[in-house]
Formats: C-alpha cells, structure tokens, sequence
C-alpha cells in the first residue's frame, strides 16, 4: 500500500506557504504522492458543500510544487476532461511531466456540473463517448511524430506537439458509475475513487474495474486502484464510525483493511474535512491538524 497527503488547495488554509511546508514535509517523512482536485466554479446558490467553496488550480498548484520537491510524487484527481481542448491538456500535462521530473500522476473525469460544463462552452451530453476519444487523441498527441486525428467529437490537423512528456503521465480514470468503471479498466492505467464512495463495498467496483480490463485483454493486476481518503481524525470508538474517521490507529488500520479489498494507494484528503477545507475554517487550527496527521499517519508507521 501507497500512501499520499492531499496538499492544501481548498479554503483558508490552502495558501502557497501552506503548500511548500506540506509538501515539503510529506516528501522527508517518506510520503509517496502529493494530491490536488480541481473545481472550476461554485455555482450561487448551490448546495454543494464548502469544500468546493474556493479552490485552487491544480495544474498550477502541481507545477508550483514541483519546483520545491524532488521524488515525491504529484497528482490531480481529478482533471475534467471537457473544459480542456485536448491538444491543451496535451501540452499542459506534457510541461508539467518535463519540470516536475516525470513525477505526474494524470487522475482525469468527465465533470458533472452543468454550470461548469456552461462556463466552458461544451455540452453536458454523451460525456462518456467524447472522453473515449478525448484519451485517444491525448495519447496519439503524447506518441505520434505527427499527431493527426478525424472523430466524431475532435479534429486534429497533422501537427507537432513537442516536446513529448517522456514517460507520459500514467492517466488515472474517476467515475462510479458502471460504464465509468469498465471504461477505466479498458482505458487508463487505473482508477481513483471519489470523495463520496463507500469505503465499506469499494472492492466490488475494483472487481468491476478488473473484470473489464479481463475482457479487454489486458493485465488488471497492472492497473492501480487510489482511495481518495477523506480523513477526519477524532475519538476513538465513536458510534458509526466511517472508514478513515476516528483515532490514529483506527485510521492506520482502515488503511489495512482497504489493501485487503485491492486497493493499491490512499491519500489522505483533509481538504474534504469542513474543519480545514472551508473559506470560514480557522487556518491556524487547520494548518496544526494537518500537519499532526501528516506525522501519525506516515508510512513507515
């Protein structure tokens, strides 16, 4: 088992000095990954929770990251594939992989929020289709001397797109639906779950995931399976108690219980605990919980 740290990209706390002492602190206690999510626009009015109040961009909180770590890995789970044009994210995510070192883990989706999807100037409809050969057109741009492509969806004309990330990022599919599911098995190098998923049943979509990757003729045991963790540290023995909620050691033995069920990487998100990832959370209180469960949960514990 993996083990990541979600850097500090929604609310108060997430400040760029925030953001160094976290990363750079994850990366000497042995930490694996860094992570990052992306929410374009807080709808007025809305009842999405506070965590998706004020965030920071991901691909240029990674790239800021990049330059003060060295070999922990850097991740964003996830990008939404239709507010980006493919040639773009291409580009992006290739510049990125070249100053980060080839350190980038590429977690994509397919977006669901309609105002978003408006902003954007994209359509909300057959997402599904349109991201299959949005992958496709990612990877010929990353591969071919001279990317071309005719679609449905996307147009290509022959051109450059240079210089190749090398190695490419490894693209990381999100999704809870069944057809998000086999599409990651058939697709991606692996998939990450939600912030909303049921810790509990997560290996019954891992063995979705798995057996479309079967049928596709590939190796599922290649493929990676990242818990988003919302971590919220607390009393032990509460009633009720969710994965990853409770006691150091009740959140270390979780962790345990999800390598039972396949999983292969958990990062701790404190972004999703209201306490910390709210414009309104006290900063100071966020930034001193962060940093003691960067210390209690580290791997070599």
């Amino acid at each position: 088992m993996r083990i990541g740290f979600g850097v500090p990209v929604s609310g108060s706390w997430a400040t760029p000095e925030n953001m160094i002492t976290i990363a750079r602190r994850a990366e000497e206690l042995g930490y694996h990954s860094l992570w990052t999510f992306q929410r374009l626009l807080f709808p007025a009015e809305h009842a999405m929770p506070p965590v998706y109040r004020s965030v920071q961009d991901p691909i240029v909180t990674l790239a800021y990251l990049a330059g003060v770590t060295s070999r922990i890995r850097l991740g964003v789970a996830v990008l939404n594939l239709p507010f980006f044009s493919p040639a773009l994210l291409a580009k992006q995510l290739a510049t990125l992989q070249h100053v980060s070192g080839g350190r980038i883990d590429a977690g994509v989706g397919l977006g669901w929020l309609p105002e978003e999807f408006a902003a954007s100037g994209v359509p909300l409809e057959r997402r599904g289709a349109r991201a299959e050969e949005y992958l496709t057109v990612l990877r010929t741009l990353w591969s071919e001397g001279i990317a071309a492509h005719e679609g449905e969806f996307y147009r290509l004309p022959p051109a450059h797109l240079d210089p190749k990330p090398v190695p490419p990022p490894p693209i990381i599919l999100g999704g809870t639906a069944e057809p998000a599911l086999r599409r990651a098995g058939r697709l991606a190098d692996g998939w990450v779950s939600s912030s909303r998923v049921d810790l509990t049943t997560i290996g019954e979509q891992i063995a979705i995931v798995k057996e479309a990757a079967r049928e596709a003729g590939r190796d599922p045991e290649s493929l990676r399976f990242i818990v988003r963790g919302v971590t919220r540290p607390g009393r032990s023995g509460e009633p009720g108690r969710k994965p990853l909620t409770g006691s150091w050691e009740e959140i270390r033995a979780d962790v345990a219980a999800l390598a039972e069920q396949g999983v292969t990487e958990v990062f701790h998100d404190l972004n999703f605990n209201p306490e910390i990832g709210s414009p309104d959370a006290d900063a100071v209180a966020a930034m001193r919980l962060a940093e003691e469960a960067l210390e209690a949960l580290r791997p070599d514990l």
